[in-house]
This record gives C-alpha cells, structure tokens and sequence, in this order.
C-alpha cells in the first residue's frame, strides 16, 4: 500500500451532505433512463392495466414455485463451488432468502402491475436488501454470489412468464433489484458520508455517476467485438440477455471501486468482489482473459471521464484492479 499515497482514509465532515448527494445522483441517472416512455391514449391505458393485473397476478400466484425452481437452479450450479472454496453450506439458509425474495419482488409485481416506474420501487427495496447484503457478507461475502444468483433467476424466470412484448418491461424492475443486491450502493453512500462535500473522492465519484452505464456499453460493446465468437454459459456473448447481463456486471465492477475510493482502501475488491467472481466467473464459463480486458478497458474510460486531479487520485485503484485480473494472477487463462 505505501506504494500508492493515495489510498488513505479521509477525515469525517458532515456526515450527510455527500452520501445524500450520491444518492440523489443515482436516482437521477434512473429517472434519466425512463423519459423515453410515452404515454398512450386512456383507452389503451386502461387495456394496459387489465392486461398487466392479469400478468401480475399469475406471477404472485407462481412466485412461491419460481423461487424454490431459482434455488434448484443455483445449488445446482454453484454447489460444488461451495465446498472448493471451503464455504459452509449450512451458511446458507433457503427460507430466509425465500422470505427476502418474495417480499422484494412482490413490491416488484405491483408497482409493475400499477405501471410505475421502476425506480419508485427503491425506498421499499433498497432497506430490504441493503440487510440482506449487510447479513451475509457478515457471515462471508462469498455466499452474496449464492443468494444474489438466486434473487437474478426469480427474476428471470418470473420475466419468462410474461409474453415477448411485456418481458422487457419487466426486466427493468428486475435490474432494480439485481443492482441493489449485487453492487454495494448503501455501502457507497455510508463511506461518502465520512468526506467533506468537496473532496476529490466524493467529486470523482459523482462526476462517474451519470456515466455508469454509458461507460459500461461501451466496455462490454469493445469485448463483444474482440470476441465475436464466445459463448458463455447462457449463450453467445453479443446476445442481448447475456449483453444485459454483462452491463450489470461492469457497473457492479464500478460501484465496488467508488467504494475503495471513497473508503480509502482496497477492503471491498479484496474482500467481495475479488472472491465472488473466482467463484461464479468459471461456472458461467467467463474467462479470466474476457475480465482482464473489460478491466482494462474500464480504467481507460474512467480516466478519460475525469479532470487530471481525480484521475490521479483514482489511477492507483484502477490498476490494482486490472492487476489483480491479469495475467499475474491468471497465467493460464
């Protein structure tokens, strides 16, 4: 660490005025993303909302199945990973995270239903998952790829209920959640709260925000294009499910390093992010080599997206994470 005088912890300052303003940052980058609706005639409005009771309906009734065939799906998947890296399966309590599941995604299925936009979802779910996350990684962050893999194929299988036109709509409530419970926002918000408004932690981070998923495209669009012809676990990687997906997976990494920046350490990468794609990346059949580029493809498109001050600050974080994905680390890959 000595080798990088910008991985120190900041000083508390008023406690709340950053970790709000974060906050307000990452629900204006949502609400951004939703003024592309258009609203229809009141006659359609109507159809829409018969429609959509129904298709909620069907999925509260089917929810219950959906999420014991999601923890099938998952154990099958993941279990033998468990024990190779020497994680107690008994950590792991189904009912408990069934509890979770339904209780989140029924906020879900009637905000959907009632055709509220995604984003207003949040103050139900973010306290909800925010313990979820704070209880497991407790216990060992490793087992949050476990219960956050089972929240994602609820989801999924809940979507492929619905006919083709509907399923998109309701995978943006589904990435509500997916973003909640696999990138540690509450975390980023409580380490913002330890820096003065002004700090160059707090600005790179908001200056990042906006650009989140905007950085994450292109990441994953360059990936797809050095690698036309990979396939991963679900499918082709420039199929737009496993394109989506792989989106997600870049803004998770970039909520985990704001966390190390405005943290001041290396905890959250070394501890949770590190450890969780060793154990879910080879099962989905990502390779180290396709992490090590996005990886380096994000650190170029971060630094190019800040002024040379917060680049500085930020450079030494960035290539510890491209380090620690390389070739050092994954010879073989």
């Amino acid at each position: 660490m000595t080798n990088y005088p910008y991985l120190v912890q900041s000083t508390s300052f008023d406690p709340l005025s950053p970790s709000v303003d974060l906050s307000v940052s990452f629900a204006q980058k949502y609400m951004q993303q939703m003024k592309g609706a258009s609203p229809g005639s009141a006659g359609e409005d109507r159809f829409v909302d018969r429609r959509r009771a129904g298709m909620a309906k069907k999925m509260l009734e089917s929810l219950r199945s959906v999420s014991a065939k999601s923890w099938t799906k998952t154990d099958n998947l993941l279990a033998q990973e468990l024990v190779n890296h020497g994680i107690d399966g008994d950590l792991i309590d189904p009912w408990q995270i069934s509890g979770g599941i339904h209780k989140v995604y029924k906020f879900a299925i009637e905000a959907y239903a009632q055709q509220l936009p995604p984003y207003s979802i949040v103050t139900q779910v973010s306290p909800v998952l925010g313990e979820v996350r704070k209880q497991v990684t407790a216990i060992d962050p490793r087992v949050l790829g476990f219960v956050a893999m089972q929240y994602h194929y609820t989801g999924i299988q809940l979507m492929d209920l619905l006919p083709d036109g509907e399923q998109e709509n309701f995978l943006n409530y589904v990435k509500i959640l997916d973003d909640h419970l696999y990138m540690p926002l509450q975390r980023a918000y409580q380490a913002a709260a330890n820096h003065p408004p002004d700090s160059v932690a707090v600005q790179s981070v908001r200056v990042l925000i906006p650009t989140m998923t905007k950085i994450s495209e292109r990441v994953v669009d360059r990936v797809n294009q050095l690698y036309p012809r990979y396939r991963c676990h679900s499918g082709p990687l420039n199929s737009p499910h496993i394109r989506t997906s792989s989106i997600r997976d870049v803004e998770m990494f970039q909520v985990y390093m704001w966390v190390c920046l405005l943290e001041g350490n290396l905890h959250a990468l070394e501890t949770e992010l590190f450890p969780l794609c060793v154990m879910i990346y080879p099962k989905l059949n990502v390779s180290w080599e396709l992490v090590s580029q996005m990886t380096h493809l994000l650190r170029k498109e971060i630094c190019a997206c800040l002024t040379p001050e917060q680049a500085k600050y930020c450079e030494p974080f960035y290539e510890i994470l491209r380090r620690m994905f390389s070739a050092e680390v994954f010879p073989n890959a």
